[in-house]
C-alpha cells in the first residue's frame, strides 16, 4: 500500500480551504494527542503524521509546491531517487512540533507543536467528556523576554517581573549570563489539569549594550585613551572595570593599539568558572597641541628617525 500523503493522512480533499484543513487537524489531535494516550506508541506516531501533514498544509506556500510536485510530503525537495536519509532529515524525521520551539534550558519537556489555545480546548474538551477523569497532567510553561544591563549580565542581579495574574516575582540573574540564555522559574508557568502540577515561567534574557566594556566569553575589553605625556612617560591612571576602578601602570613608551591585561578583573568566578581577566587597549590622544608642545617639535630632530609607516608596502 502506497504511503498517505498529507491530504489522507487528514482525511480531507486536495481542493480543502485552509478552516478545514485546521478543523481536520483538530479532530485527529483530540483523538491523538500523546498525553491524551499515555503509552499508546501507536496513538503518538499517528499524532506525530497528523501533525507533519498539518504542518505542510497549513503554510500556504508550502502546500502549492506539495500541490506543483516540487516538494514531498515531508516537505523536501524531490530527488531523483529517494532517499531514506532525505526522509529522516525531513518533518516526518522529527520530534512532532519542534522546530517553532523557542530556545529552552537543559532538560525541558517536549511539546506538542500546538498554541496553548489548541492543546487547552483539545485538553478541555477530553475532561468534559469524562475521558480524563483521574488524569493529572502539568502545566504549559510560559516564555517571557527580560532586557538586563550589560553590568547586570556580568556581575549578577537580582530583578523583579510581574507575571500576568499580577504576582510580582524575583529574577535572580547569575553572574555571567550571556545574551539569549534562558531562566526557568519553576511552579511559575501556566495551572495543572486535573490537579497536575503547574508548569515553569521561562525566562529569555536580552542583554543590553555597554557604552563602554565589550564582552568575548569571560573576558572583558575597553578602549582606553591617554595622553601623549602618558604614553611616552608613562604613568599610573585610574581605569574603569566591571567590578570598580583600578590602578593601572602604563608603560613609558606606550603606543595606540598596546594591550594591558587586569588579571581576574573580567566577568567573576561562578560556579567553577574561573573568573575573566580585563584587556586594556591604548589609544594615544594628542588634543589640541598648546604654544610649548608645538615649538618644542619644531625645533625636535628625534635620535632615530623611525619610519612609522615601514610595515607598508607598494600597492598596498
Amino acid at each position: 500500500m502506497p504511503e498517505q500523503g498529507p491530504y489522507e493522512r487528514l482525511g480531507v480533499g486536495r481542493t480543502a480551504s485552509a478552516d478545514e484543513i485546521r478543523r481536520a487537524y483538530r479532530k485527529l489531535a483530540k483523538q491523538n494527542h500523546p498525553d491524551l494516550n499515555p503509552g499508546d506508541r501507536a496513538a503518538e506516531d499517528r499524532f506525530k503524521s497528523i501533525s507533519a501533514a498539518y504542518e505542510l498544509l497549513s503554510d500556504a506556500e508550502k502546500r502549492a509546491r506539495y500541490d506543483r510536485g516540487e516538494i514531498d510530503a515531508s516537505g523536501q525537495e524531490k530527488p531523483e531517487r529517494p532517499y531514506y536519509r532525505s526522509h529522516a532529515e525531513g518533518a516526518e524525521g522529527t520530534r512532532y512540533g519542534a522546530r517553532h520551539r523557542p530556545r529552552r534550558p537543559a532538560g525541558g519537556d517536549g511539546d506538542s507543536g500546538l498554541s496553548e489555545e489548541d492543546l487547552g480546548d483539545i485538553l478541555g474538551s477530553f475532561f468534559r467528556s469524562g475521558g480524563g477523569e483521574g488524569m493529572r497532567l502539568r502545566g504549559q510553561d510560559h516564555l517571557y523576554h527580560l532586557t538586563v544591563s550589560f553590568l547586570e549580565a556580568v556581575n549578577g542581579a537580582t530583578r523583579r517581573i510581574t507575571l500576568p495574574d499580577g504576582k510580582d516575582i524575583a529574577v535572580r540573574i547569575p553572574p555571567g549570563l550571556a545574551e539569549g540564555q534562558v531562566l526557568r522559574l519553576a511552579g511559575q508557568g501556566g495551572t495543572g489539569l486535573n490537579g497536575g502540577p503547574p508548569g515553569d515561567a521561562l525566562v529569555e534574557i536580552a542583554v543590553a549594550p555597554h557604552p563602554h566594556f565589550r564582552r568575548e566569553g569571560g573576558d572583558i575589553h575597553l578602549e582606553l585613551p591617554v595622553s601623549l605625556k602618558e604614553a611616552v612617560l608613562g604613568a599610573k591612571i585610574d581605569v574603569p572595570t566591571v567590578a570598580g576602578r583600578v590602578s593601572l601602570a602604563i608603560p613609558p613608551g606606550s603606543d595606540s593599539g598596546t594591550r594591558l591585561r587586569l588579571r581576574g578583573r573580567g566577568v567573576p568566578a561562578h560556579g567553577g568558572r574561573p573568573a575573566g581577566d580585563q584587556y586594556v587597549t591604548l589609544k594615544v590622544s594628542i588634543g589640541a597641541a598648546d604654544t610649548a608642545l608645538t615649538e618644542f617639535l619644531r625645533g625636535w630632530s628625534p635620535s632615530e628617525a623611525a619610519d612609522p609607516r615601514r610595515h607598508l608596502t607598494e600597492g598596498a
